[in-house]
């Protein structure tokens, strides 16, 4: 097969592939991330490429203009290489995976949020004695009584014994690696031990026997795992401290935006292996990082305990997903056996413990699981509803009593992907938005810097803005009003946010008639969802006294602005609390304590999931709810049309 040099720029490297090999399968090889929503079957335009000198063959896409073509662009997934090239990629196209600020990780971890001051963020860390301190690996030392001709007892047996002695384990099991050394280690140690104890799957498994007292080196690992970005904590399984937190963007994100472009990704040729391998080489950096800033050595880091989506839970163990998107829609697996983390390629103490949050179905996993937890929605009185809106929008209803579920298919609109200028919650992100009678934008981004693009927060801030200054009509058409930041082409009408010569990318940052119908349909999809559930039990919305918004999400989401597209219920302000990143919150407090994993579990158990999809009155609710805010108005008294 001819080989031939793809020299990429502004990074300046160069890789050596296969004649045929599309643009952006060579960025892949070269390790430069390129924007893919659709993961390379050509549908989303986010991966434009300048082709800068040599041949290829291309197929024809509306998503490239006429110009743009004249221009030398192309769309990398689409096009085949003939030659040696030089491919310019420019700063839209780009996937920037490096790790989040500080500022950000605060922002995705505790729920800080912009212009809602009178609403107060809730605390939605678990208080300490809420579970039971009982971490999923625990140490203990052991001083045995040495044998004689009076206590004959084997090796095993004895140290079997000595363990019930300070804490009864009915059911205790070890490994033969560790039986195969325990005779010399027992006498070399004089017979002092420590003792590293692993909860695994209903049994006390002896994960590990050193010599002396090792019981103050004792750390576990916390992980959410999102479709978008990864989170992980480093805590100390005594003193339950946190010592540290990093976050950083999923690279799966280089094969598919969203879950279902992944599984189909995975069904692709060594698909589901690079898919694996994205996730777990961030995680096994991430850990690496955590670790050597706080000088711990990589063998006293005994577990790690993940919480994640179904999808993303079977990626990370290198489970096919095929059957997650088809009709049963039936998982692999929802309770997921604890293992070895060696086993899925996790790099902590070889013996050591890897756990999952359960999950409840294709569409609704460990993450929402560990929220629950998180908020202690199960343990309310009242009715509340849990809305985690992320890549997909999942939705919990319930109380004490009971607790139903479904997914909402919303699509990535909110996570700044299906748009034309939509962005990840990330430096440069135009998050906030206001507009004047006179159409002048007033706008913030993350980081304070020049715009490169428009994040989700700031997505639904315009459409607001638009529609109560008249801009667009309650069906999301921008009206034909003349004014410069009001723009016609071959695909409709457009309106300018930011002009060319404010931009990062020298281009206009613009929400066009398409990107509003993809919004309306996304956010129709939440509220119908959220009807739905309620309808189901036959309750009334107005009864919800706590509507708990979850994820990166509600980072930067106005609530008046969400209630004023028809995104979120119009109810009393003060209902809506910020919980941030309660998947992590809930999967360091399982991590902590195996009386939490029980309740997780019991959790899982007890929500009942519901398949839109095949819901009676669902369609017929989304299709009232495809307006701003609603086809009936009455169901948003605060809103004046």
């Amino acid at each position: 097969m001819e080989k031939f040099k793809i020299t990429f720029y502004p990074d300046n490297k160069t890789v050596e592939v296969d004649k045929g090999k599309t643009i952006l399968s060579a960025s892949i090889s070269a390790g430069i991330n390129i924007a893919s929503s659709c993961g390379g079957d050509g549908v989303c335009g986010r991966c434009k490429v300048i082709v800068k000198k040599g041949e290829v063959i291309s197929h024809p896409t509306g998503r490239i203009s006429l110009e743009e073509r004249r221009q030398g662009v192309y769309l990398a997934c689409l096009t085949a290489i003939q030659s040696d090239l030089e491919v310019e990629i420019p700063p839209e196209s780009r996937l920037d995976f490096d790790k989040l600020t500080p500022e950000e990780i605060d922002l995705r971890l505790k729920g800080l949020f912009s212009d809602l001051e009178e609403i107060e963020p809730s605390k939605s860390v678990l208080s300490e004695d809420i579970f039971v301190h009982s971490p999923l690996a625990t140490k203990l030392y052991l001083e045995l009584p040495k044998p004689n001709l009076n206590d004959r007892v084997s090796d095993l047996e004895r140290l079997y014994r000595q363990i019930n002695r300070i804490q009864e384990i009915p059911i205790m099991q070890t490994g033969l690696a560790n039986i195969r050394r325990l005779g010399e280690l027992l006498r070399s140690s004089d017979w002092k031990v420590t003792v590293t104890l692993g909860k695994r799957n209903g049994t006390t498994e002896i994960v590990l026997i050193e010599p002396g007292d090792t019981t103050q080196k004792n750390f576990g690992l916390a992980f959410d795992i999102g479709t978008t970005t990864i989170c992980g904590q480093l805590l100390d399984l005594n003193t339950k401290k946190v010592l540290g937190t990093k976050a950083t963007y999923n690279r799966q994100a280089t094969f598919g935006s969203d879950v279902i472009t992944r599984i189909v990704y995975a069904q692709r040729q060594e698909g589901l292996e690079k898919l694996h391998h994205a996730v777990v080489d961030t995680m096994n950096e991430m850990i690496q990082e955590l670790v050597r800033e706080r000088s711990i050595d990589l063998n006293d880091v005994n577990c790690i305990l993940c919480a994640g989506n179904t999808t993303m839970i079977h990626l990370l163990l290198r489970v096919d997903p095929t059957y997650i998107r088809r009709e049963p829609y039936v998982p692999t697996a929802n309770f997921v056996p604890t293992i070895r983390a060696a086993e899925a390629g996790i790099k902590i103490n070889p013996r050591g413990l890897l756990s999952c949050v359960p999950g409840v179905s294709s569409y609704v996993g460990g993450d929402v699981v560990a929220g629950v937890l998180s908020c202690g929605l199960d343990k309310e009185k009242d009715l509340c509803i849990l809305i985690d809106v992320g890549t997909n929008g999942e939705i919990v209803l319930g109380n004490r009593e009971f607790l139903v579920s479904c997914s909402a298919s919303a699509g990535p609109a909110f996570e700044g992907s299906g748009v034309s200028c939509g962005m990840r919650a990330a430096k440069g992100a135009i998050q906030e938005v206001k507009i004047d009678k006179n159409f002048a934008v007033n706008y913030t981004t993350i980081g304070g810097v020049k715009p490169t693009g428009i994040c989700g927060s700031g997505y639904i801030d315009i459409v607001a803005q638009m529609l109560n200054v008249g801009l667009i009509d309650k069906d999301g058409k921008i009206r034909p009003i003349e004014h410069p930041r009001i723009q016609i082409d071959q695909e409709g009408r457009k309106f300018v946010v930011v002009f060319k010569e404010e931009t990062q990318t020298g281009h206009d940052i613009v929400i066009t008639e398409a990107d509003i119908e993809n919004i309306k349909r996304a956010k129709a999809a939440i509220y119908s969802a959220v009807v739905i559930l309620t309808k189901y039990m036959n309750l009334d919305l107005a009864k919800i006294k706590k509507l708990f918004i979850a994820g990166g999400f509600g980072t930067y989401l106005n609530i008046d602005n969400a209630i004023r597209i028809g995104l979120l219920p119009d109810l009393e302000r003060d209902r809506f609390l910020f919980v941030g990143n309660s998947s992590l919150v809930g999967a360091s407090a399982i991590l902590l304590s195996c009386e939490a994993m029980k309740k997780a579990n019991e959790v899982a158990k007890k929500m009942t999931y519901i398949e839109l999809s095949v819901e009676p009155g669902y369609m017929d609710e989304y299709m009232a709810a495809l307006f701003f805010p609603h086809t009936d108005l009455a169901k948003f008294p605060s809103i004046t049309v």
